[in-house]
């Protein structure tokens, strides 16, 4: 028997382990998978800012963990999944969204603004999905009847695609993103771990602020989205869900841009 669309679409059971999820895309986001049934673990530098985990559990009724890591610390990142499973949480839900910029002309670009962003924006999500992918492959088979163990959703850029201006090190970030999210999916696919990204467009956060501030790249951006209007982190709720849920169950290696029409300008 089919599925109903609303079973395709469920989250109901699920527990995701979100990183970048107290402010903008990453909370929206965060929300969104509660919205759709998913109990949330945050990956947070620290525990200080409980908002996100609050609206979780308060305002819908989900449960919600923070875990304190330091994504530029690699043991850190080893660490997560044997902590979380020690509480006996099985998260089948891994969403990459944290990152960091950093803007210089290229040929003054410091080293250590370099080795900073690739290692938070790149390095951190490549460690975190070779640890939840392991874990999800190491489960046993009779645990996923349907064959889909769980789905991986890193965030790129349109910078996966683009060079950007000034940002070197976030644009070369983005596109391997883009790559690793390729080569994830052509191992892990066939084996029931769906691997995905999301491209966001511009967007109104607190990331791009240098950009609304400023009036002419400002307007030039406007000029370019088809849209008319600068992203909002809610225009990420319907996808993170469909990326996340069995609706997507055949959707795999693919980079999906949340635009407003850029890349088709």
């Amino acid at each position: 028997m089919a599925a109903t669309l609303s079973s395709l679409f469920s989250l109901s059971g699920k527990t995701a382990v979100v990183t970048g999820g107290t402010r903008g895309i990453g909370q929206a986001m965060a929300l969104a998978l509660a919205e759709a049934g998913a109990d949330i673990v945050l990956i947070q530098r620290d525990a200080s800012n409980t908002s996100t985990r609050d609206d979780i559990v308060n305002r819908l009724g989900r449960k919600a963990w923070i875990h304190v890591a330091e994504l530029s610390d690699r043991a850190a990142i080893k660490g997560i999944i044997p902590a979380l499973t020690s509480q006996g949480i099985k998260p089948e839900i891994l969403l990459n969204c944290a990152g960091i910029q950093r803007r210089h002309p290229s040929e003054q670009f410091p080293d250590e603004d370099w080795d900073e962003v690739l290692e938070v924006n790149l390095t951190s999500v490549f460690v975190l999905c070779r640890e939840f992918g392991g874990y999800l492959l190491a489960r046993n088979a009779a645990e996923f009847p349907s064959g889909r163990r769980g789905a991986i959703i890193n965030v790129a850029s349109l910078l996966t695609f683009q060079g950007g201006i000034t940002v070197p090190a976030y644009a070369a970030s983005k596109g391997g993103i883009g790559q690793l999210t390729k080569a994830l999916s052509n191992e892990w696919v066939a084996k029931g771990i769906s691997v995905n990204a999301i491209a966001p467009g511009y967007i109104a956060t607190d990331m791009n602020t240098a950009l609304i501030n400023d009036a002419n790249r400002n307007a030039g951006i406007m000029a370019r989205i088809p849209a008319g209007r600068w992203g909002k982190p809610e225009d990420f709720k319907g996808i993170v869900v469909f990326l996340a849920s069995s609706a997507s169950s055949y959707v795999s290696g693919e980079v999906i841009c949340v635009d407003g029409g850029w890349m088709g300008r």
